[in-house]
């Protein structure tokens, strides 16, 4: 059952964790535990709110934080490569509260029933709206973007529904990734028209490629092929805030470039560094830079380019209560990662003296439903949008008994519905399911819908694919999705998690080199032959598609109906090897 608003805040008041906050010494202190946690202290003279990835769930939802997350290399045992009571040790949290809910995947069932949902863009909205009210004049908020995917009606309104509720929202400024999966047409009508004189959406590293460009084709900046402004300087308070766009540089290669054949990406960390100089020269007291990175890529970035006060990142969806704080050639940039799903809002209090930042406060907010009240006017725009595909989203295709989600290193229990889905109705001997960090959580004895269904599978190019594949192939393929993942220079880490498989089974190393992580693949108890040809079932082609294949959200809802309840779903986790004391990696 539900704690009440008022158990929650007694809940809150009593944690050991309610009263931390972070401050420029680099330290969680604490201080007195407020009445309401999200009244926070007076500080400073310009703040910061940042959110990202909240991959278009307007509404409340479970997020289960991954038991795998797993570093390589130099990034071993700090953050964001922590998992579980490391987690909690590191960061100096409480076993048991709100915070170890929402940081961690502990007790994952009990505590979701406990706490609630996380998130809602009515309770957000509330909790933004507050922070304005105690800080008046002095704000800003920002998105690192994955905003108008991930969800049915962001779909089927090809991201709308989340542009109108992100101006409701007061967002400031964006940048973005899964956004550029709608095509070039969609994105300049959205950045161009719909978020004109609301929302500056800045990138610096999205470029045209050399055939766009002499051919004309449309950009912030023809002459030298910028498709969108590379940053915008916002006065705030009589500060001058300059913010650096940072699109995810992956994008051609993670999602279909068909879709966005004349733009070209890529990190281009010496551009960023040209435009941080230039900002500077322009008078900006303080320079932000806005990042779908990902965050080993934005610490990194950090310690390479200089000049830049914080980085405010998203990609990789890690919540981190507190900054990272990486020394480079100009002094020091704080990194700040903000999960997803819209369950944290980071608050940066800034000190700005003289043309810098001479001092800060730092606090990650957990977003409760439960703690939070709707505010009125978003959740009146939330009830409009959704009310057109109400019987869609409600059609009920089965009944969980185990917990369901989508999140870590390897699979979830959700990815394995899907995975079985597609190789039982398509009659496949193995199937392949995206890495996609996206898709929310089930408890036991929830309706599996198909909202719920499409927050899994919701994208613009989703057919169900059946390939033919060597042994030999199928291992070379899953040894360079797996380089992409662990490759120890993050610079190389193109993609998302490691693809998740139905039937296979194998053994991985992630500290070996590309072509001798795996080994052990065995199907139906027999070393895959790598002569022999295989049956793959798949979705999510970066490739186009015949248009009479089935969409994959149909797949697996014909899989459900059919089985009419869900239980005893044993992920295909790999035995991986070399990890045992990782902590990063988290077997329970």
């Amino acid at each position: 059952m539900a704690l009440t608003r008022r158990e929650f805040l007694q809940l809150l008041a009593a944690s050991a964790a309610a009263g931390f906050q972070f401050t420029a010494g680099q330290r969680l202190v604490r201080a007195a535990a407020p009445a309401d946690p999200y009244e926070l202290p007076d500080f400073g003279n310009l703040t910061l709110m940042h959110f990202t990835d909240c991959h278009a769930q307007l509404m409340p939802v479970y997020f289960r934080e991954p038991s795998f997350n797993i570093g390589i290399g130099e990034a071993t045992g700090k953050p964001p490569h922590l998992v579980g009571t490391a987690f909690l040790d590191h960061f100096g949290l409480a076993p048991d509260t709100m915070d170890a809910h929402a940081f961690t995947y502990l007790d994952f069932e009990a505590a979701a029933r406990k706490y609630g949902k996380v998130g809602g863009f009515a309770h957000l909205a509330t909790l933004v709206k507050r922070i304005r009210a105690q800080r008046q004049g002095r704000t800003l908020l920002l998105d690192s973007g994955d905003t108008w995917q991930g969800s049915a009606t962001s779909l089927w309104t090809r991201g709308q529904d989340m542009v109108d509720a992100c101006k409701l929202l007061g967002v400031d400024i964006m940048t973005g990734h899964w956004e550029f999966t709608y095509g070039i047409d969609r994105v300049h009508e959205i950045v161009n028209n719909e978020l004109a004189g609301h929302i500056d959406f800045v990138a610096q590293n999205v470029l045209l490629t050399e055939d766009a460009q002499f051919e004309g084709k449309p950009a912030h900046d023809e002459d030298t092929g910028q498709v969108f402004r590379p940053y915008v300087i916002r006065e705030v308070n009589g500060v001058k805030v300059a913010v650096i766009g940072q699109a995810f540089p992956y994008t051609t290669l993670a999602n279909p470039r068909y879709l966005i054949e004349d733009w070209s990406f890529g990190i281009r960390d010496e551009r960023m560094q040209q435009y941080v100089d230039e900002v500077r020269g322009k008078g900006a007291d303080v320079v932000v830079i806005l990042s779908h990175n990902g965050m080993d890529v934005d610490l990194k970035m950090a310690s390479r380019v200089s000049g830049a006060d914080v980085i405010l990142g998203g990609h990789t969806h890690d919540g981190m209560p507190k900054p990272s704080v990486i020394s480079n050639a100009g002094g020091k940039t704080l990194v700040v990662n903000s999960g997803s799903n819209a369950k944290f809002l980071s608050v940066l209090d800034l000190q700005v003296a003289d043309g810098s930042v001479k001092d800060f406060r730092f606090r990650m907010l957990p977003v409760f439903a439960n703690l939070l009240p709707a505010d009125a006017e978003m959740a009146g725009y939330i009830e409009k949008v959704r009310a057109p595909f109400r019987d869609r989203l409600n059609r009920k295709l089965a009944t969980t008994e185990d917990t369901l989600y989508r999140r870590g290193n390897f699979t979830g229990t959700f990815d394995q519905i899907i995975v079985d889905a597609l190789m039982e109705v398509r009659g496949a001997d193995i199937s392949f399911s995206p890495g996609f960090r996206w898709g929310t959580s089930l408890l036991p004895g929830d309706d599996i819908t198909m909202e719920r269904l499409m927050d899994q599978t919701g994208i613009t190019y989703a057919k169900s694919t059946l390939t033919e594949m060597s042994g030999e192939m199928i291992k070379n393929i899953l040894e360079d999705i797996a380089d992409n993942l662990f490759n120890p220079d993050p610079y190389y880490q193109m993609g998302g998690d490691m693809v998740r498989i139905g039937g296979l089974k194998y053994a991985i190393d992630p500290s070996r080199k590309i072509g001798e992580r795996l080994s052990t693949l065995e199907l139906n108890g027999k070393p895959l032959d790598p002569g022999g040809n295989y049956l793959i079932a798949g979705w999510a082609s970066v490739n186009p598609q015949p248009d009479d294949l089935p969409e994959v959200w149909d797949v697996v809802a014909e899989y459900l109906q059919d089985k009419k309840v869900i239980k005893n779903v044993t992920p295909n986790v790999p035995v991986v090897k070399g990890v045992t004391s990782n902590p990063g990696f988290s077997p329970t």
